[in-house]
């Protein structure tokens, strides 16, 4: 493993040696802007980049920003119910989150709590546009494939370690569940390519074997395969089905596996190399799973990984009915591994350089849809104005006037806290509201990216953040 000295250096390298490649990159790829090389990239604070994406509309007074609470009794008002979870106390003395988080609340000192992001109102809610938004930072359609955050951070910064994918997406099946094809639209390299999309576990415990040859192919086949690949491209010079760049790309996404395949940091991938202790403190499932590949990977120098509840309408985060009944049983999923992934990152000295974010699309809330004066439709399940059964007491509407984002490591403040949600309905973020352009602009500042980056694609620039308008906040930074 490189020490953060080495890890500096070679950064810097690959920021001038990407500055001076991208310039001569045509056809249908990205190609960097003329003046790409003078965007003042900042200090990076960290190397790589952890998001914990709590798919669905992760409810903020259920989870990092309670409010005022009453316990599921038949009869009560509606309107009354704010948060279906008391508040707990957390190792912060002015933080308080909500029961079934204990284990958080223990590492909240570790960390900067944004109580204020918002989401723009997108009409007619749908998850696909939401997540699309905060991924790419930008609203669909478009006339070109953004590329998701992390495929930004190995665009700009290269990988941290060669043989390892700089994006990894852990947890999110694309196949079969879900709005498909729009799941699929944002989990891309977008207009970069496909060596710079991430590389797909949604299985943590079989993630062994996506570094392992096919049953009944040696890696020397693998090889040929590739030579082969790269024979019928040179011998195609109508070049029918794919740009120049995005053959190219393809090619160098099948070198990049070879390396893999045959490094010893492949048992990274290897959940059973892991020690039996070390297991059971994370296996709550397939999330905890991921956490714990995740750790696994950040120590072998992957550069962006997300590991996700996964998306499924109207089921883990996407609470349209059994709301309470739900975020209690997904709790008792993301409790332990988040806090665990913390406090070991921490023990192995490698927090200060890892940012690991907490995030979902928007937040929920008992009345209102979208925020007041949407027009959205309400896609609630349990409508009513008293309760008369279990199924009814949840926060089960889409809520984007104001939630929460929890930031660990990466240079942010200890014990920080930062932006407010009212105290009554409209629970709006009423101080320093945070739009997705500008909590990327935080995260990439974290990662040592100019939120005004730019590449020049179809002949028009387009930005790490919306129009390159983005802008970091400073003040979650120690």
């Amino acid at each position: 493993m490189m020490t953060p000295e080495e890890q500096r250096t070679r950064r810097d390298f690959v920021k001038k040696l990407s500055a001076a490649s991208l310039a001569a990159l045509g056809g249908s790829g990205a190609r960097a802007l003329a003046d790409a090389a003078e965007v003042k990239h900042p200090e990076a604070k960290a190397d790589s980049c952890i998001l914990i994406w709590l798919a669905g509309g992760m409810a903020a007074p259920d989870t990092f920003d309670p409010k005022r609470y009453f316990p599921y009794e038949k009869g009560l008002e509606v309107d009354k119910i704010l948060s279906t979870f008391p508040a707990i106390d957390t190792a912060v003395d002015n933080i308080k989150i909500t029961k079934g988080m204990e284990k958080i609340a223990q590492v909240m000192d570790r960390g900067t709590l944004i109580r204020s992001a918002v989401q723009p109102d997108l009409g007619h809610i749908l998850h696909s546009r939401h997540q699309y938004h905060w991924h790419t930072g930008y609203v669909p359609p478009l006339t070109v494939a953004a590329p998701h955050i992390g495929a930004w951070m190995g665009k700009v910064l290269g990988p941290k370690n060669p043989v390892i994918p700089p994006f990894i997406n852990i947890g999110q099946r694309l196949e079969g569940v879900g709005e498909k094809e729009e799941l699929k639209a944002f989990t891309t390299g977008g207009f970069f390519g496909s060596e710079f999309g991430p590389m797909n576990l949604p299985y943590p415990k079989d993630a062994v074997r996506s570094v392992q040859p096919p049953k009944g192919m040696e890696p020397g086949r693998f090889a040929n395969r590739y030579k082969h690949f790269k024979k019928l491209i040179d011998q195609n010079p109508n070049r029918e089905y794919m740009s120049d760049f995005q053959q190219e790309s393809m090619l160098r996404s099948m070198e990049s596996a070879h390396r893999l395949l045959q490094s010893e940091e492949k048992g990274a991938f290897d959940l059973t190399l892991e020690p039996k202790e070390s297991v059971e403190k994370y296996d709550t499932g397939r999330f905890g799973q991921g956490c714990l590949l995740a750790r696994r990977l950040v120590e072998e120098g992957a550069r962006f990984v997300e590991v996700t509840t996964e998306y499924i309408p109207f089921v883990h985060f996407d609470t349209h009915e059994n709301g309470h009944s739900t975020v209690d049983r997904l709790k008792k999923e993301i409790d332990a591994p988040i806090a665990q992934l913390i406090r070991d990152l921490e023990e192995r000295g490698l927090l200060d350089r890892t940012l690991v974010v907490i995030a979902s699309e928007f937040s929920r809330d008992m009345m209102i849809e979208g925020r007041p004066g949407s027009n959205a439709k309400d896609q609630s399940r349990a409508r009513t104005d008293k309760l008369t059964e279990m199924k009814q007491y949840g926060l089960h509407r889409h809520f984007t006037g104001g939630t929460s984002v929890a930031m660990f490591g990466g240079g942010v403040k200890k014990g920080g806290l930062y932006g407010k949600t009212a105290d009554e309905r409209p629970l709006l973020a009423v101080e320093n509201p945070v739009p997705v352009e500008d909590l990327h602009a935080t995260i990439f500042t974290a990662m040592g990216i100019s939120p005004k980056t730019a590449f020049d694609v179809e002949k028009r620039p387009f930005f790490a953040t919306k129009d390159g308008h983005g802008k970091a906040v400073m003040d979650v930074f120690a």
